[in-house]
């Protein structure tokens, strides 16, 4: 388990395309002076801006075919089995291959750290998740745990039929979880996705609401590996750059030779707040995450899984309670609106994030998807 993540670091430290250095020099999209939205983002604005949360990634490139990788997310720095958050799950599009939903949602709260990875290792972050969950201290006694699994199809970049991502893969991301600022682009869970038809990746954002509208701060963090017609704040910069669904068939005016662009693709969005509240209207919260989907100029495509995890900090529900009763606050529904809007705001941003900070990567059978060209778009994106 030790020597696993000094491999992949040295061959990170090899890979041109996926440079540190070149990731470094790649803006997030406020450094190109777009500030989507009307609410200010917290200090690092990131999931992390959410006290406690963690995220923590297992970037995998090995050889010409394996651009892979796993990001955890953790909703707080205890026991999580032990302490369990609220939490809610909504499905945009259902096809994809998340795992621990429904327990979500019959019971309103998540016991695990929540993995993101490829579609067909969603079965090794499954075992892999449960088993790191028995070995924590205090859960000797355990016989049940429903770990959360989400992911999105990298195999135009990975050889995904390989299946690379080992159990130690998703214990170094779960280990290597920090608060903080987050890596964002072609790492971890993002390092073989496309978005728009150029690199995605991992990409992050958060609000914090003014102290009228409650004070607190709500971050997301998106896996993203999508299509559609990419907007940015507003401008139908996809258009301008020659990428978007369905543009060889409306170019080409019909020709049936033309392969189809249908967008399909997958997006996972993680959502967390430091509001108290019930997994109902987390719930509700998750159900408008996709509302910044759509301002990004996704259309949900029939092959596109869009799912949304969003939990909150607060009222945490202990293991074996030995109350019959227990006592929480709640925000009220007539206050949540500014939190609807806090979420729309950071799942727009954070899909840009995934964006400009992913560098071109170069993978399987010799496929390379482009990263988003900056100094086009910062020409697009001038007033």
């Amino acid at each position: 388990m030790q020597l696993m993540p000094l491999i992949v670091l040295s061959l990170l430290l090899l890979s041109p395309c996926t440079s540190p250095t070149l990731a470094d020099e790649r803006p997030r999209i406020r450094d190109l002076g777009v500030s989507p939205g009307v609410l200010p983002p917290g200090r690092f604005n990131s999931i992390t801006d959410v006290l406690g949360v963690k995220v923590g990634h297992q970037t995998i490139i090995r050889g010409d075919s394996v651009r892979t990788g796993v990001t955890a997310i953790i909703p707080h720095s205890g026991n999580v089995f032990q302490n369990k958050v609220p939490a809610a799950v909504y499905v945009g599009n259902g096809f994809g291959k998340a795992a621990g939903f429904l327990q979500v949602q019959e019971l309103g709260n998540i016991e695990t750290p929540i993995v993101l990875t490829n579609t067909l290792s969603v079965g090794t972050g499954i075992e892999a998740v449960v088993k790191w969950t028995l070995a924590q201290d205090g859960n000797e006694n355990v016989r049940s745990v429903n770990a959360i699994v989400g992911e999105t199809n990298d195999g135009y970049l990975n050889d995904i039929r390989g299946m690379h991502v080992t159990h130690e893969d998703v214990y170094a991301a779960i280990n290597n979880a920090k608060t903080g600022p987050v890596e964002e682009g072609s790492v971890g869970a993002g390092t073989g996705t496309r978005c728009f038809a150029f690199k995605g990746g991992i990409g992050t954002s958060s609000r914090v609401l003014p102290e009228d509208l409650g004070g607190y701060t709500v971050g997301a963090l998106v896996q993203s590996n999508f299509g559609g017609i990419l907007t940015i704040d507003g401008r139908r910069v996809g258009e301008k750059l020659g990428k978007y669904s369905y543009r060889r068939q409306i170019e080409a005016n019909g020709n049936r030779d033309e392969k189809i662009d249908s967008g399909d693709g997958s997006c996972m969005i993680v959502i967390a707040t430091d509001a108290p509240l019930s997994a109902r209207n987390l719930q509700r919260i998750a159900r408008r995450a996709v509302l910044g989907l759509a301002r990004t100029g996704s259309f949900m495509s029939n092959g596109s899984g869009d799912f949304v995890i969003a939990f909150s900090t607060q009222n945490l529900k202990p293991y074996g309670p030995r109350d019959r009763i227990r006592n929480t606050h709640e925000v009220e529904n007539d206050f949540m609106s500014p939190l609807f809007l806090a979420t729309v705001e950071a799942v727009e941003e954070a899909v840009y994030n995934s964006l400009t900070k992913a560098t071109t990567i170069t993978g399987h059978e010799g496929h390379t998807t482009e990263a988003i060209p900056i100094d086009r778009l910062k020409k697009l994106l001038t007033p």
